[in-house]
């Protein structure tokens, strides 16, 4: 494989780990100013 096979394929895979990353950040139930404010809204 050529280096910019490399090259791509760890961007691929850089790619695939930051987005399931952020969705677990996301989704991750937290205790934070932005929870006050929802419960805030709904009520």
């Amino acid at each position: 494989m050529s280096i910019w096979v490399k090259i791509g394929l760890g961007l691929i895979v850089l790619h695939l780990v930051v987005g399931f990353g952020w969705l677990l950040y996301k989704l991750s139930p937290r205790k934070s100013d932005k929870k006050n404010k929802k419960d805030e809204s709904e009520g």
